[in-house]
């Protein structure tokens, strides 16, 4: 009889090894626990709008399903979602691409994976100014390369060109900015950034701005995106976006990107072997998005803007917490460094305690880059607020004493 050799232990890559699990999505799983088990939790873990996705959007998908726009489509996208996606950037910021620079993809984190190991060699360096979107790192770590963190919090989590003039190296190849910040929310102003891909297309380097919190900006600040840079500063530059916050189209998962036609075809590539084209019917959602009525925009950030206001001034009143204002995104991210007493040391023993004593979610900002802090989301209800920053007074001034 055939004898068969033992089972090894299975093993991963060696670049899934370096790879860390991602914190925001098991934030959301300890939450999605807690409520099987019958808790009642409140989750400012989610970096998710509460908002229904508008209804004209939602007819467009049915619409699509209902005439059989359900079959395969080219890898980046219908031209219809490509000139949707000209067309909104030509309209909002007064800049022109071509249809050979801009492609469709499963979400904007597919968008920012193809940009990273379209480019990046073994021993490559990307620039990632602290705190960051926990995602960044990991995908250079993927793609075999070395992220380089760039200090910012004497700077308010504000990054400035000085910074990443300091950080950069001969094996520096990418930076990665990300405004409105996810998890600080801060937004760099508009003159800053021109002065940073200024510094960057000088030196050769290229840019990736994340901007999936674009149109989420709060008066006095200005909506600003890095595409309406003059043309010559856009040679290294690929901006990723995403329909999933500004259209609460979280599940739809469809992102986009626009960059230089050889960034785009070399995106493609990756793509064509790893989902193939972003899903149709969502396609024709995001088209409606575009094209269609932006009123619900409007009306989720003057929601946002009342939370935020109110989470502020009530975060600053528990003892030993802080809270710089975001001028962007739905997140707030207090320094709890004032309430690690009796015990607590880290962020991370913070952040579990208050999910065990108050049944109340938030992420440790250690995750982020930022040892400290917490990152709590207020794309949630104003009885959600209350109730979770209620709990957290509760649990504060329980371990002060």
């Amino acid at each position: 009889m055939k004898t068969w050799p033992a089972t090894s232990p299975f093993t991963t890559s060696h670049n899934v090894t370096r790879m860390q699990s991602s914190s925001t999505l098991a934030a959301m799983q300890a939450a999605e626990a807690l409520r099987a088990a019958g808790a009642d939790v409140v989750d400012f873990g989610a970096g998710e709008p509460d908002f229904d996705t508008p209804e004209n959007i939602k007819q467009a998908a049915a619409e699509a399903m209902r005439v059989g726009r359900t079959k395969y489509t080219s890898t980046g996208g219908t031209r219809e979602l490509q000139r949707a996606i000209i067309n909104f950037y030509q309209r909002e910021f007064q800049t022109e691409y071509q249809p050979s620079e801009v492609m469709g993809a499963s979400g904007g984190k597919q968008a920012i994976f193809n940009a990273v190991v379209t480019l990046i060699n073994p021993g490559d360096e990307v620039l990632i100014p602290k705190p960051y979107w926990v995602t960044f790192p990991e995908i250079v770590v993927f793609a075999g390369g070395n992220p380089v963190f760039i200090e910012t919090e004497e700077t308010d989590f504000l990054l400035t060109a000085e910074q990443v003039e300091r950080a950069i190296t001969p094996r520096t190849k990418i930076l990665i900015l990300n405004s409105p910040s996810n998890p600080s929310g801060r937004v760099i102003p508009p003159t800053e950034i021109r002065r940073i891909i200024e510094l960057t297309a000088d030196r050769g380097i290229y840019v990736i701005s994340d901007e999936c919190y674009l149109r989420f900006v709060y008066p006095p600040g200005e909506v600003f995106s890095a595409a309406s840079l003059p043309a010559e500063l856009r040679s290294k530059l690929c901006i990723a976006g995403s329909f999933s916050k500004t259209y609460a189209m979280t599940g739809w998962r469809l992102g986009y990107a626009l960059a230089p036609t050889d960034w785009t075809k070399a995106m493609l590539k990756v793509q064509g072997h790893c989902t193939s084209n972003p899903n149709s019917i969502a396609q024709w959602a995001a088209v409606e998005a575009f094209n269609g009525p932006q009123e619900s925009v409007g009306l989720m950030l003057a929601e946002y803007t009342k939370r935020r206001e109110w989470l502020l001034q009530a975060l600053r009143g528990i003892p030993g917490i802080k809270c710089s204002e975001p001028e962007g995104a739905f997140y707030a991210f207090p320094d709890i460094r004032g309430c690690l007493t009796n015990g607590l040391k880290t962020s991370a023993e913070f952040s579990q305690r208050l999910l065990e004593d108050e049944q109340t979610v938030v992420t440790d900002g250690a995750a982020f880059g930022a040892e400290g802090f917490v990152r709590m989301s207020y794309a949630t209800s104003m009885a959600q607020l209350e109730e979770g920053v209620k709990r957290m007074r509760r649990f504060v001034e329980k371990n002060g004493r």
